[in-house]
């Protein structure tokens, strides 16, 4: 019999499926959980719909993938920390406070989890920090960290 799946069922397929099961298997255990409905022509129809309707979704969510990786690209960010002896900041810059800096200064929004910085920032200078926007898609940002001390003595 064929089923067309209504919920993803372990072993057999997800949502959406067009499945050629065991008609016992249909009738007494995917029908009355309604984890799938009959193949009717009219349903076989909608799916195809429904497919095309997902691939013109997944297209239309590459592009603006695209996008945010290349204004991302163009990003250049100053943090001004405290320094101690020999370079070393007074704490570090975290994949949170490029988030957040990234939020307030380009508003743009991205999840601090999706910035790949293996370990946070504790010296100065300039960093090229990857951001995963999607797979196969990873813009990097720079990062520069600058003296606290220096900027205030050059502007007085």
């Amino acid at each position: 019999m064929k089923v067309i799946l209504l919920q993803d069922v372990e072993g057999l397929g997800k949502a959406g499926d067009l499945k050629d099961v065991a008609n016992g298997y249909a009738r007494n255990y995917l029908l009355p959980r309604r984890l799938a409905a009959g193949a009717t022509p009219g349903l076989i129809a909608n799916r195809s719909q429904r497919i095309a309707a997902e691939q013109r979704k997944l297209e239309k969510l590459a592009e603006q993938n695209k996008q945010l990786a290349e204004r991302l690209a163009q990003i250049t960010l100053t943090f001004k920390a405290k320094v101690g002896s020999q370079g070393r900041l007074y704490g570090s810059i975290t994949s949170q406070d490029i988030a957040s800096a990234l939020r307030d200064a380009e508003n743009v929004t991205v999840d601090r989890r999706t910035i790949e910085l293996p370990e946070p920032i504790r010296t100065l200078g300039t960093f090229s920090v990857p951001v995963k926007v999607a797979s196969q898609v990873e813009p990097k940002i720079t990062v520069n960290i600058v003296d606290e001390s220096e900027q205030t003595a050059t502007a007085e």
